[in-house]
């Protein structure tokens, strides 16, 4: 069967009765039965085929949604009802979700099949997919580097074609950092776009979920599918999902910020390639317009304190009482408590609990929460400046391309700074995504991101496809 990368692909052969849906979701998980790279944790074989024949009914007589022959696998914190979900961790082992989330179930109305659950850091703190209860994911591209992270195995499975499209969770980069580590495109709607409801909580003022794909097509459709008002979460909002169009755009401005292309850490080849691209949108008939942002050194710091702070108070639920992991050790409450979450918990997610913890203790929260907070609002509003005179943002996604396991294993900071060019979106709130258009000497690809203003996703994904395609 045909390695297809597009949704249109798909529907086409379905009409001309080539293939069917079945048959592409027993192609499927051939592949992810001998595939090596341990992306999926579980495929749904029973589920997902009994989707499959009913999404051939559908097309049978013409009433089939716009998904149809759309397969999917979602992150290992999104729930589906009747499935388990772990967030790739001891403590959620063997848990089983009673309901869906929002973005499933309207992915599901529109006759997508959803093929399996896809490994991730745990509960999505992690930058590689090193984090994870049930192992790495490996890279497709070479097997001893990173995919990236927390949603490496939602990349790794779309860039091995283990299935069409995948959905993550993007907290500070989740999407877009491994997106660019394996060479898919990798979309992060504005924050209160699509509903987090059913995503399993990181850092609730951050956590966004988003589709990862081969093409900027597939992306929008699941954006648009996906996005819109939801009763079950509160800071969705209600603005009106607008059309993506993907004719040509009129000539834009484009921000390129001086200290993201000057900054240290930052690949030789990433930066030329940037500057190509910066090159051609200007020959093109764009505008360019080099701006300054003197808080890059501190997005990273701010983003830490306040998302570790946040998960310190969602993961205080996993206790070993009401489900999931339990100690064998436990004799009593306190020893219920205490052993089951220092068994339950990896290292990552308990160092970052700990961090939490200790920013909102009694001494130390204006120190550190409240300044944090105090600053992502100068961010928000130097990037609000910054868009409110320019259409879009282009910088690397990340400053070097994937990295060997185990590089940065032993430094905390080096890890986090792995984000420094993509939590500027998630502070601010905007939507962002990253487009595969560099490939390095090393033989492994990286990306372009484009970051766009507040609810103006319809127009960063018209760029973005225009950008792609000239």
């Amino acid at each position: 069967m045909k390695d297809y990368t597009s949704l249109q692909q798909v529907q086409e052969d379905l009409k001309l009765g080539t293939c069917t849906c079945e048959d592409l979701v027993k192609n499927y998980l051939a592949k992810i039965k001998s595939s090596d790279i341990n992306a999926f944790l579980e495929s749904f074989d029973d589920s997902a085929l009994e989707q499959a024949k009913k999404v051939d009914e559908k097309l049978a007589v013409n009433k089939a949604g716009k998904l149809a022959g759309m397969v999917i696998g979602i992150k290992d914190n999104i729930c589906y009802r009747n499935h388990k979900v772990s967030a790739s961790s001891k403590i959620l082992e063997n848990f089983e979700s009673i309901y869906s989330s929002t973005a499933v179930e309207r992915l599901l109305a529109e006759d997508a099949i959803i093929i399996g659950r896809l490994n991730c850091d745990e509960f999505a703190m992690g930058s590689s997919n090193e984090n994870s209860v049930y192992g790495n994911v490996k890279n497709p591209i070479n097997k001893d580097y990173v995919p990236g992270g927390s949603s490496g195995g939602s990349a790794a499975a779309v860039k091995a074609r283990l299935c069409l499209a995948t959905l993550g969770s993007d907290t500070g980069g989740s999407i877009r950092q491994p997106a660019s580590f394996c060479g898919t495109v990798g979309f992060k709607p504005t924050y209160g776009r699509i509903s987090r409801y059913g995503l399993i909580a990181y850092a609730s003022s951050f956590d966004q979920i988003g589709p990862l794909t081969h093409t900027v097509e597939d992306a929008a459709l699941l954006y648009t599918i996906m996005a819109g008002s939801d009763e079950y979460d509160s800071t969705c909002t209600s603005k009106k999902v607008e059309k993506v169009e993907f004719s040509s755009p009129a000539k834009k401005k484009i921000a390129v910020i001086k200290q993201c292309l000057d900054s240290e850490g930052i690949d030789p080849e990433v930066k030329a390639k940037v500057e190509a691209t910066i090159a051609h949108l200007e020959a093109l008939g764009h505008e360019i317009n080099y701006v300054d942002f003197p808080y890059l050194d501190i997005l990273v710091p701010t983003y830490y304190v306040i998302t570790t702070a946040e998960a310190s108070s969602n993961l205080a639920r996993f206790d070993g009482v009401h489900y999931g992991y339990r100690s064998e050790n436990a004799v009593d409450v306190d020893s219920t408590y205490i052993a089951s979450r220092s068994e339950g918990f990896g290292p990552e997610v308990k160092r970052r609990i700990m961090l939490g913890t200790y920013v909102l203790s009694s001494g130390y929260y204006d120190a550190y929460f409240t300044k944090a907070q105090k600053t992502r609002r100068l961010i928000q509003d130097k990037t609000a400046e910054i868009l409110a005179q320019n259409d879009f943002i282009l910088t690397p996604t990340t400053p070097t391309t994937a990295f060997k396991f185990g590089a940065n294993s032993e430094n905390p900071i080096a890890m986090y700074l792995q984000d420094i060019f993509t939590v500027q979106s998630n502070l601010a709130g905007g939507p962002s995504i990253s487009l595969p258009l560099g490939e390095h000497s090393n033989g492994l690809p990286f990306g372009i991101q484009v970051m766009g203003d507040m609810y103006k996703d319809a127009d960063l994904l018209s760029f973005a496809h225009y950008l792609m395609n000239n």
